[in-house]
């Protein structure tokens, strides 16, 4: 099924979101998650998972991949926790299979070689050997998660590239496009007169390049 404000998205790198997120005054970047490969670029609806930790009534890490459907993006919430991960090579084999498009991990993973040789996209705040069995379990699933202080709803639009994750909450990503798509437009601009001899700093003018992610009344 096509998914036209995700292939919006999926045109335009962090940064110009990021940018115009700012210019909207939404919250959305996500400092600190980054791929395990600055080649690893993604973007999707966001299908969510939150973990916590395990008490004596023990539990599980979860065996959600099947219902994740193609194209979207796995957002797991451990809630930063760096001691141990909750996603390794088994998941990643299987979301390669299955056509996922990546995972997001508010937290570590494991097994970086194999999603590395098999090119799965992970982003996360670290790596670590430690398994999350016996140390955490999976709470729910389709629920809201945290990324840092973004609030990721399932649905949302995700975006990951070399310098990091977007989040798009999927009332006002349209919105946040159009914005991006702007700025976009004007970066090409200067680009283009620049490459055609004009001063940097008389390019950056015309445009308004100084203000392009002011929010609007913000001085």
């Amino acid at each position: 099924m096509s998914d036209q404000t995700a292939d919006r998205a999926r045109a335009i790198g962090t940064a110009g979101l990021s940018d115009a997120l700012d210019k909207l005054g939404l919250p959305g970047a996500v400092p600190g998650i980054v791929p395990f490969d600055p080649r690893f670029s993604i973007c999707g609806r966001a299908f969510t998972g939150q973990y916590e930790p395990v008490d004596a009534l023990g539990g599980t890490v979860g065996d959600y991949i099947d219902d994740v459907e193609p194209g979207q993006i796995v957002v797991l919430s451990n809630d930063g926790r760096l001691d141990c991960t909750v996603w390794g090579d088994i998941l990643t084999a299987v979301a390669k299979a299955r056509g996922i498009g990546g995972t997001v991990i508010e937290g570590v993973c494991r097994d970086v070689a194999d999603s590395l040789a098999i090119g799965y996209p992970v982003f996360a705040r670290g790596r670590s050997m430690q398994t999350g069995k016996d140390r955490v379990r999976l709470a729910h699933t389709g629920r809201p998660v945290r990324l840092g202080s973004v609030l990721v709803h399932p649905g949302d639009v995700i975006r990951g590239d070399a310098d990091g994750i977007v989040v798009l909450a999927a009332a006002r990503a349209d919105d946040v496009l159009d914005v991006a798509e702007g700025i976009e437009r004007a970066e090409d601009s200067i680009r283009t007169a620049v490459a055609g001899g004009q001063r940097l700093d008389e390019a950056r003018a015309q445009m308004g390049y100084h203000s392009l992610q002011t929010k609007a009344g913000a001085r």
